[in-house]
């Protein structure tokens, strides 16, 4: 399964309610039909991860996820040899006075000696969520999220060059693994830190703005349908005016969606309910950034605007 065009790409996607504007389509759309790597950039909270989750849903296929961390090794990504396994079997073997395999009585070793041709191999490799994707035996190739790279080390970048060149990754003891069908990879950045130039190119590239006031109620009207549409215009666009403020974090999308559930659970209808206040630790991450916040709020609540929104 894929996409037929960008317009295509925009339709299934509405339809698992993830929302793309016509750069991202194009992007998707792209990513899949050339079989490249798509790298998706942007603030925090406004739809990265999300983007690759919409996209294995749309396609109907598995979703693997690699989260990035500082000192992630490639044994926590690729692949690592299941350490525990192979000493089973080597007592079971030395127990039963065998060889693992004919490769031992080929080379004429004595009995419970065994060569590494018997103990690495695919029966004791332990996947990894890249080698994962690259042995998946399915009928459509899995999506696979490479999530928030920039927090991973320099070194491990490099070890991605082959795997986003090639769709392949080198087993010293096992040679070259390479995937039957390709994975669709994203990768995502909060631009926490630059990435190498040989890893952006080797991908596509697609940067994630903040979306207008309408789409972002739209956004926020498919993720929180109890909620109401006073509520979900309002908190929107205080939501697009609080962003130009001095912020240490300015809230995403994501924050949006958990301010408009939680008041929506509340019982509020707007921007003046007596709950509002209680609620900013939804939006606001740290302690200056809710006294702006709540400035703003104050503001808001007092203007003759928001007094003539709450008059039936």
């Amino acid at each position: 399964m894929t996409f037929t065009s960008p317009d295509d790409v925009r339709h299934r996607l509405d339809t698992v309610d993830y929302l793309v504007d016509d750069g991202m389509a194009m992007a998707l759309f792209l990513a899949l039909r050339i079989g490249r790597p798509l790298l998706l950039e942007g603030e925090p909270g406004v739809g990265k991860t999300a983007a690759a989750k919409a996209l294995a849903a749309a396609l109907q296929t598995t979703l693997i996820r690699l989260q990035c961390y500082e000192g992630l090794t490639a044994g926590e990504a690729l692949y690592e040899w299941n350490y525990q396994r192979q000493l089973l079997a080597i007592r079971l073997a030395e127990a039963h006075h065998e060889r693992l395999s004919q490769s031992a009585a080929e080379n004429k070793m004595p009995p419970r000696i065994l060569s590494d041709a018997d103990l690495f191999t695919a029966e004791f490799l332990q996947e990894r969520p890249i080698l994962q994707a690259i042995r998946h035996a399915g009928p459509v190739p899995p999506v696979l999220l490479i999530d928030e790279i920039d927090r991973a080390d320099d070194e491990f970048e490099a070890l991605l060059f082959e795997f986003l060149g090639e769709a392949a990754v080198t087993i010293p003891e096992l040679g070259t693994v390479t995937a039957v069908r390709p994975p669709i990879v994203v990768l995502t950045s909060n631009r926490s830190r630059e990435l190498h130039d040989a890893l952006r190119r080797r991908c596509l590239y697609h940067w994630i703005d903040f979306p207008s006031a309408e789409r972002a109620a739209e956004i926020v009207r498919r993720a929180v349908p109890g909620a109401g549409e006073p509520l979900i215009r309002t908190a929107t666009e205080f939501i697009g005016g609080v962003r130009g403020l001095d912020l240490d974090k300015a809230p995403g999308l994501a924050e949006t969606i958990d301010w408009v559930a939680a008041l929506s659970a509340l019982g509020a209808t707007d921007l003046v309910s007596e709950h509002i206040v209680r609620t900013i630790g939804t939006i606001a991450k740290t302690p200056d950034d809710r006294d702006v916040v709540a400035a703003a709020l104050a503001t808001h609540r007092a203007s003759p605007a928001s007094a003539q929104e709450t008059q039936p």
